[in-house]
């Protein structure tokens, strides 16, 4: 284990968090990694075959912000000859209205995958051709299985999960403050000092499995409770949103922060080569009364200009060598069995979960073929974010 890990796990470990990562902007742990050979074998066993000298083309992936390992990203492009261009979102709302509004040309998509269902019925995404992606089936990991939704891959592919939780500055908690509960977001001497995500399924789950409801509750007036609740948390809260939580609170503009395990990681871990060091004073933690875990899937979209590099590319994604590298920067697990065996032994303990942890877990559903309780959330995530905080 290096010396780089181990002050990572040490970190991490101190914050009572459950995962970690070996460095964060290139933070793999072998930096430079050429996986073009791996690259090259994924692409020919998805039936690709790069061209012999020129262009190969253009990849388009809409995803996450870094959430792609650089040489995992850069060794696709050496070996099939091509150019991978990465967008982002910082929600699946964005990401959703982006593309109903018109926003094409993207070829793999990684939405979570309760937001995959609506995606299928709106015609947005294909049916996985199997015989293109002999590794998924083959390496991924069945501890996984009862985290995803769609265990048979008719659509999707795993590639990440995540777990919501807290991100706090550790010596910004007031007396008495415990973030390991929903409670703390009503704590007054937090005014002001709270960020939670732009995600309505997010937020108001946060309200009901405080309340002891289901996160994927379909009764009005459960919903409607967790709303009153999120409500009166509401004097705390500064803003709503995806993305500055990483960087607002180690800053200490915000002082606790709802946001993503991966995400937590990377701000932790810090990013030695660009200056910004391990941060021992920041923690994550996960609500007592459950939180929310959420898988990424891999999509290919329905009107993918590039579907074969798409196929190559998910089909490398789970190559163990590949695999390793990515979970090293993304600062989270990739359902792919061969990869997780690779890692170290205390790097992998950190990045999972045990099952005792796992058990105040919710899984979110997708709601899509319940359209009259979508209202109910909708209308109730207009009437959170139309309240000023007082």
């Amino acid at each position: 284990m290096s010396f780089k890990m181990r002050h990572v796990a040490a970190a991490l470990a101190s914050a009572a968090f459950i995962g970690g990562c070996s460095d964060s902007g290139t933070k793999s742990e072998a930096a430079g990694t050429d996986l073009s050979a791996q690259a090259l074998a994924a692409a020919e066993a998805s039936g690709y075959q790069p061209p012999d000298g020129g262009d190969g083309g253009t990849l388009h992936i809409y995803t996450w912000c870094d959430y792609i390992a650089p040489d995992v990203l850069a060794s696709f492009e050496k070996a099939l000859k091509c150019k991978v261009v990465v967008d982002t979102f910082d929600s699946n709302e964005a990401m959703y209205a982006k593309l109903k509004a018109g926003g094409s040309g993207y070829d793999l998509i990684t939405p979570s995958s309760y937001q995959v269902s609506v995606m299928i019925k709106e015609g947005m995404i294909d049916k996985l051709d199997h015989a293109k992606i002999p590794n998924v089936k083959k390496n991924f990991d069945p501890s996984f299985k009862t985290q995803v939704l769609d265990p048979a891959f008719t659509y999707t592919a795993p590639y990440a999960v995540t777990y919501t939780g807290f991100v706090y500055r550790k010596d910004k908690m007031p007396a008495g403050a415990d973030p390991a509960t929903w409670a703390v977001l009503g704590n007054a001497a937090l005014k002001g000092r709270v960020s939670l995500l732009d995600d309505l399924r997010e937020v108001i789950g946060g309200g009901l499995m405080y309340l002891g409801y289901s996160v994927n509750s379909t009764d009005p007036k459960e919903i409607d409770a967790a709303v009153k609740q999120v409500l009166a948390w509401r004097a705390n809260v500064r803003k709503f949103d995806g993305e500055s939580y990483k960087t607002e609170v180690p800053a200490g503009a915000t002082w606790l922060g709802q946001g993503y395990s991966t995400d937590a990681a990377q701000v932790i871990s810090g990013d030695e080569e660009n200056g910004e060091p391990a941060r021992d004073d920041i923690g994550f933690a996960l609500p007592k009364e459950g939180f929310s875990i959420a898988f990424d899937e891999m999509v290919v979209a329905k009107a993918a200009p590039r579907k074969d590099l798409a196929y190559a590319f998910i089909n490398y994604i789970y190559d163990g060598d590949v695999a390793k590298v990515n979970m090293e920067y993304i600062c989270g697990p990739n359902p792919v069995k061969p990869g997780i065996d690779k890692l170290d032994p205390d790097y992998r303990a950190l990045i999972t979960l045990k099952p005792e942890q796992l058990a105040k877990g919710q899984l979110l559903k997708g709601m899509d073929d319940k359209p009259e309780v979508m209202e109910v959330y909708n209308k109730a995530w207009d009437k959170i974010k139309a309240t000023e905080a007082r």
